[in-house]
């Protein structure tokens, strides 16, 4: 006996009819899309890579140099002050903003009244420009401390705190959403089982919730971690990399000045210190992409399949 042949369902028929012109014109919607990306950041990327090798006024004047600009790069005091600077902000910011962030997420979502209005107001400060930011907070942070007979810019730690606290009043609400995001997405009857096994708050907290959040863990620390490493407006604006020391060969160093405005400021300097400048960004890129590939398979791996 012959079978007969089961005739496709109108859905399916549907979903052919929808998906086979969406594949066939694919490349005509995807083809605007890559033209520009190759044009905004794929060349000039590459172009960047290039001159990093090159001393140059103008790119159409870049003189191919080697690994010069490299060697200068590294023996400058400055960018391995700015480093160190950075790693150190980098890591108080991510512990504190995370931290806080998770904490004022979990808090909100306990039901307790006024939460969205609280929301809301965590949430502004990242509104606001880093420019405006830097100016605002150098203010208030002047004002408080002549007080005591001094000013921001008068020791090192005064900046270092500066930056973190103003970072932390910035992204702690715009963290805080994400976490909430992740917090609302816990099954319920995850937490339901939880309560009958008799655990407590504690347990649950730390045995299911934050288990059931790793995916916003990982989004999370991955923002604050390039975000910390890319800060440029608001450590221009409220320290401007002051105050000055000298290093141990008697160059002159900013002591808050972070990565991407030793960068900013070397490419300014002068014509000759270009390439130089070139180098470092590279270099730049290289660090934080390193660092942030890295933290992302750490963090997924600890993720939770729901």
């Amino acid at each position: 006996m012959t079978k007969k042949k089961s005739k496709p369902s109108a859905g399916a028929m549907n979903g052919g009819l929808v998906i086979k012109p969406i594949r066939r014109c694919f490349p005509v919607f995807m083809l605007p899309t890559m033209i520009a990306f190759c044009i905004g950041f794929v060349w000039p990327f590459a172009q960047g890579i290039y001159l990093s090798f090159c001393k140059f006024t103008i790119p159409k004047d870049a003189t191919f140099v080697g690994l010069t600009n490299y060697i200068n790069a590294l023996k400058d005091s400055g960018f391995r002050h700015a480093f160190g600077f950075t790693a150190l902000f980098a890591v108080a910011s991510i512990i504190l903003i995370n931290v806080f962030a998770f904490t004022i997420a979990y808090l909100l979502t306990q039901n307790i009244k006024g939460a969205n209005i609280f929301r809301t107001v965590f949430f502004m400060p990242n509104l606001i420009g880093g420019i405006v930011l830097g100016y605002i907070w150098s203010m208030i942070f002047d004002g408080i401390l002549q007080r005591y007979g001094t000013f921001l810019l008068a020791e090192t730690k005064y900046g270092f705190w500066g930056l973190i606290i103003l970072m932390c009043w910035q992204q702690i609400g715009y963290m805080m959403i994400i976490y909430i995001a992740g917090l609302q997405s816990i099954p319920e009857d995850m937490l339901e089982a939880a309560k009958i096994d008799g655990a407590n708050k504690w347990q649950t907290l730390w045995k299911v919730v934050i288990p059931n959040v790793m995916s916003s863990f990982t989004i999370c620390i991955f923002l604050t971690l390039t975000n910390s490493f890319k800060l440029f407006d608001q450590n221009l604006a409220l320290t401007g990399g002051m105050p000055v020391s000298f290093g141990a060969d008697g160059s002159m160093v900013n002591t808050t000045e972070m990565l991407a405005l030793n960068i900013y400021k070397t490419f300014y300097t002068g014509s000759n210190s270009r390439g130089v400048a070139q180098a470092k960004a590279v270099l730049f890129f290289i660090l934080v992409a390193i660092l942030a590939l890295g933290q992302l398979k750490f963090t997924r791996e600890k993720e939770v399949q729901q």
